[in-house]
């Protein structure tokens, strides 16, 4: 049975790789693209909905300001794909934003970029899950009920993905994704050629009425709707950043590469929103929730229209009217590409957490590779967060979105301002004039990035804030407050463990104490060790919680001629720990310069339950020792027999085993006897 856990992790997660293998694990282009990338392509799915959602507001008219609207949001995209594209060529380390914040900014910015990604990191897996379900249930309706078990099983799935190795969850996700982009864009030249055909499209919400909270805006209200609408639409941005962040996975030369895949992703990702955009407008889709002020109203009938498809369903519905496979192929792709697009956060989130682990900013075991040299911590982390997430909000897109997008933009921002120092320290020292020029030029990129970006995240802000944006802008600054202190402590231990003089001293001599409960082979293996070890001087010490019991333990002691002394403590309340403690700190008190040795027994057993059946308060009594300076605690085995059936059981391969010989036994499980059996 002990080797069964091992095997379901094969099963789950394939073979362990070593370190050397790592290489392997490098991405060509092609595959870089669907990984990093999906998430900035899925928006697709969600964000012309959103602009439509937000202008629905104020009912249908302010529907003809979509294509204004999705043209704002396409300018924002290519400045933020153009920007980005200096940062990979410049910091290919897999910092991302926070080694241009932090190298160009300071640790402080570099945390505040940090803490907003991490977050937006974990809101990218819990919109594209929950929006994928949305689309799949447009197909296959009996999945509605169930939407937040469906998601949280998917995103189950993406974690088994990610655990199994960046190459292998690249191979299956580039299918898909392409497959995807294909659906997509024969999509919009089938609906092109019907359209030049003079075919009449309109969706099935066409001819539905919006009864919007806010009909009849003006002025200011006209354009803070807009506003809302355009950063709603912002959402089709997120996952830009993910390539920055993923530098290190791809082929060398790795700068280009990345920008390149930059540069592909951004065509892309124009092209399929500018063009889903277009068609829900021609097509006059509709769509409204009443968590967001609107509602859906069938004319027919004059009844509220609550479970209307997808937008990008009804323009699919529409466009293969005559053409079912093509709706079918669409809508499956969309809920795929969505479940996959969580992938760019699964790959961008333990990669940053590893860089901030490094740095100390987080736990140091999220810097630690896992069986398949993916950063197994940060990636389960990512997948319970997100998953959280999913079942409190119901796997609601509508509810989800507004605490959306925050984040991205303010890592967007800061980073961009970086990157503008980032050339003026390098334009101060450099003299070619070519290289000059390119520098300024990037500059000039970087910096109308900062302005648009910081623009868009004011908007963002002003918009979203009541509606849960308020929840990001708490959990942010929080995060940040953890990284710091977490700082503070590493800093704190590391300059507390600097060698000094008086540290490697030797002590002057060593009191060496043995506990023992009662006479029996584990005591006496105890008291031979510790003899053994000649130490200066040596006595055994027991608590006197029964008087008689005491007695008949130095009869019994006198009896066996032991060349050891016993000491019997008096515990009056009859306790074991604080008597123990007490004597010990006497010991030292007496000499501070010495050292105190306590030797415990302790049995060695071959099931878990077995561990329950014995007293623990030995484990308490060594928990406190280890507080006291000056005493060591050492732990004397005796294995039972019941330890035997784990004799020369192959050490499960942990975190990091990867990278050391396997040893060939491990030491089975202890558990403290020494207190009374």
């Amino acid at each position: 049975m002990s080797k069964v856990p091992d095997l379901a992790k094969r099963l789950i997660l394939g073979r362990a790789l070593s370190s050397a293998q790592q290489h392997e694990q490098l991405l060509k282009k092609r595959v870089a693209l669907p990984i990093f990338a999906s998430d900035a392509l899925s928006s697709v799915a969600y964000a012309p909905q959103e602009i439509l959602l937000a202008l629905a507001a104020a009912g249908l008219v302010t529907y003809h300001y979509t294509p204004w609207v999705a043209a704002a949001v396409v300018v924002i995209l290519l400045t933020v794909v153009a920007s980005y594209r200096q940062n990979v060529r410049a910091y290919q380390s897999g910092g991302g934003d926070f080694e241009v914040a932090t190298t160009n900014l300071g640790g402080n910015w570099g945390v505040v970029v940090a803490s907003a990604l991490l977050v937006d990191y974990v809101m990218t897996v819990a919109v594209s899950v929950s929006s994928g379900v949305e689309n799949l249930g447009a197909l296959l309706k009996f999945m509605q009920p169930h939407e937040v078990a469906v998601a949280i099983a998917i995103v189950v799935l993406l974690t088994i993905g990610n655990l199994r190795g960046l190459k292998e969850a690249g191979v299956a996700f580039a299918v898909p994704t392409y497959l995807f982009m294909f659906s997509i864009t024969a999509m919009l030249l089938w609906g092109l050629g019907r359209l030049v055909l003079g075919a009449q499209l309109d969706a099935e919400t066409a001819h539905y009425q919006i009864r919007g909270d806010e009909t009849g805006v003006a002025g200011f209200a006209l354009v803070f709707l807009l506003l809302r609408a355009f950063s709603s639409g912002c959402a089709a941005l997120t996952g830009v950043e993910a390539i920055s962040n993923g530098v290190p996975a791809f082929r060398k030369p790795k700068g280009e590469n990345a920008a390149k895949t930059l540069l592909a992703l951004g065509v892309v990702a124009m092209t399929m929103f500018g063009g889903v955009t277009a068609f829900a407008y021609i097509t006059h889709a509709k769509f409204a929730s009443p968590d967001q002020g609107s509602h859906l109203v069938n004319p027919a009938t004059g009844r509220e229209v609550t479970d209307a498809d997808p937008v990008i369903a009804q323009v699919a519905h529409t466009v293969f009217s005559n053409f079912q496979v093509g709706f079918g192929l669409v809508t499956t792709m969309t809920a795929l590409i969505l479940f996959l697009a969580a992938n760019t956060a699964f790959n961008g989130f333990p990669v940053l957490a590893s860089v901030l682990a490094q740095n100390r900013y987080l736990p140091r075991q999220l810097h630690t590779r896992g069986d398949r040299l993916a950063f197994s911590n940060g990636i389960i982390i990512l997948a319970t967060m997100a998953g959280l997430l999913i079942y409190a909000y119901d796997a609601s897109v509508s509810r989800l979105i507004p605490l959306y997008t925050v984040g991205v933009f303010v890592s967007f921002t800061v980073s961009q301002v970086g990157m503008v120092r980032h050339w003026n320290r390098l334009l101060a020292t450099e003299t070619d004039q070519a290289q000059r020029r390119r520098m300024r030029t990037s500059r000039a990129i970087n910096a109308f990035g900062a302005t648009l970006t910081g623009i868009v995240l004011v908007v963002v802000l002003l918009t979203k804030f009541l509606l849960g944006a308020y929840i990001v802008c708490i959990a942010m600054p929080l995060l940040f407050l953890l990284m710091r202190a977490i700082r503070r402590h590493y800093d704190r231990v590391a300059e507390e463990l600097v060698p000094s003089g008086e540290d490697v001293a030797l002590p002057a001599r060593n009191h060496a104490i043995v506990l023992v409960s009662k006479i029996h082979k584990p005591t006496l293996r105890a008291l031979a060790y510790a003899r053994a070890t000649r130490p200066s001087s040596l006595e055994a010490v027991t608590v006197a919680v029964d008087a008689e019991e005491s007695n008949r333990l130095q009869e019994e002691w006198d009896a066996l001629d032991i060349p050891v002394p016993l000491k019997i403590l008096d515990s009056p309340y009859r306790e074991i720990t604080r008597p123990v403690l007490a004597y010990v700190k006497s010991v030292r008190r007496r000499s501070p310069r010495d050292v105190v040795t306590v030797f415990i027994p302790e049995y060695v057993v071959g099931r878990w339950w077995e561990q329950l059946l014995h007293n623990q308060s030995a484990l308490r009594l060594k928990g406190r020792l280890l507080f006291q300076p000056g005493v060591m605690v050492t732990s004397v085995a005796w294995q039972l027999h019941s330890s035997d059936r784990l004799k020369g059981r192959v050490e499960p391969p942990g975190p990091g085993a990867s990278r050391r010989p396997p040893r060939v036994e491990a030491r089975p499980p202890g558990g403290s006897v020494s207190d009374r059996e």
